[in-house]
């Protein structure tokens, strides 16, 4: 049985620990950076913390080992997704095992991988390094990877290196080589108010709204029909999505405001920015229509967040030691987002994503992983130190 193996009974203790902390992005992470400092602190750990500008959070970088340029990172976040309107039929934040799995948020996205990370630090506190393990835990990654930057930031000041980052979040134990990079942006229209009774006399900004909205379709034609492409995704090209549209605060005024809320997710091949260009050369032309009859028509364009995408060429010499570590050379692309990206373009560290669990398995009620998934996790922690200790 998975449930007597000495490493996992420590990993699962370490996740119910975990999954009690309702790390939801909108709250508090410092309970639970505290314990974690705390345990690692015990493990001989060097930690230091970066809190926001509010005090309210923080992110936690840590160190053990020979002062080396060529260490490990592993890499996850500690916030998880509300559980707000779902249909749990168990207490959220509080660990179930449910025969050959547990339940509970977080449990896969991504505190089974944070489990497994901390059970291997009091493993790896016995060990003769030769080279360091760096943990790095973040906060807002589930609202646009927004904490792992300023510890990346951070990292950059001080000149770190390292040989190879591991990004935990739930692959099924497959390397995940590739990730599509995200911007998010709201167009801010603009349009003339007045008595609908009226309305032809005014320029509604909903309907400017929805016009700008037929452009971006005909963008994602273009590139869904000619656009760059990778076969290695389910969606191979470049996708543009109009998520919320708002305006107007009555039905007898014609609205004067309104914002659509849309997302690019672009494949390495593409330019984000070229394609931003594209789109608010779309909302000067439409808005210039409504021009001469309305003069403070106008569409503007405002970047919400963005993260880079992920792309680790087949022939990268760092995939074999992650082959040797997941003791599996199946590689995949994922559709989500991670954190990944910003390691290798901010600090230029060959990065891969890696953890336990599914995707399929995240943000819905009745989170759970299995425990099949940690033990695989597990090993390759172990399999992951030995290769600290070579010399």
């Amino acid at each position: 049985m998975v449930r007597s193996h000495r490493k996992i009974v420590q990993t699962l203790e370490i996740l119910d620990r975990l999954v009690a902390f309702p790390t939801v992005s909108a709250d508090t992470n410092l309970p639970l950076i505290n314990f974690i400092r705390s345990y690692l602190t015990g493990c001989g750990f060097e930690c230091r913390l970066l809190a926001d500008e509010t005090g309210r959070k923080a992110s936690l970088f840590a160190t053990i080992g020979p002062n080396t340029g060529n260490g490990i990172i592993l890499s996850g976040h500690t916030d998880v997704v509300p559980v707000a309107g779902q249909d749990w039929s168990t207490n959220p934040f509080a660990l179930v095992q449910d025969n050959d799995r547990v339940v509970g948020r977080g449990t896969t996205d991504m505190k089974g991988f944070l489990a497994a990370a901390l059970a291997s630090a009091a493993r790896v506190s016995q060990a003769s390094l030769s080279r360091p393990l760096h943990l790095a835990f973040s906060y807002d990654e589930e609202i646009g990877c927004v904490g792992i930057r300023p510890l990346l930031e951070d990292l950059a000041a001080r000149n770190f290196k390292a040989a190879l980052c591991i990004v935990g979040e739930p692959t099924s134990m497959q390397i995940v080589t590739g990730h599509k990079g995200k911007v998010s942006a709201r167009a801010h229209c603009q349009g003339a108010s007045g008595h609908s009774s009226m309305a032809p006399n005014y320029l509604n900004a909903i309907h400017l709204a929805c016009d700008f909205i037929g452009k971006m379709r005909a963008r994602q034609r273009d590139l869904e029909d000619s656009g760059a492409r990778d076969s290695d995704y389910d969606i191979p090209y470049t996708t543009i999505h109009a998520g919320v549209i708002g305006g107007g605060k009555t039905l007898n005024i014609v609205a004067d405001k309104a914002f659509v809320d849309f997302e690019i997710r672009n494949v390495a091949q593409d330019d984000p920015g070229r394609i931003l260009d594209q789109l608010r050369d779309d909302a000067q032309a439409t808005a210039d229509i409504m021009r001469p009859s309305f003069p403070a028509a106008h569409i503007e364009i405002e970047v919400l967040n963005s993260y880079p995408g992920l792309l680790v060429q087949e022939t990268d010499p760092v995939l074999s030691s992650v082959t040797r570590l997941a003791e599996t050379g199946a590689t995949a692309k994922v559709s989500f987002g991670t954190e990944a990206g910003l390691y290798a373009s901010l600090l230029e560290i060959p990065t891969v994503v890696l953890g336990p669990g599914s995707m399929a398995q995240g943000h819905i009620p009745n989170e759970f992983i299995t425990l099949e998934q940690l033990a695989k996790c597990d090993a390759m922690m172990d399999r992951l130190i030995a290769s600290l200790c070579e010399t």
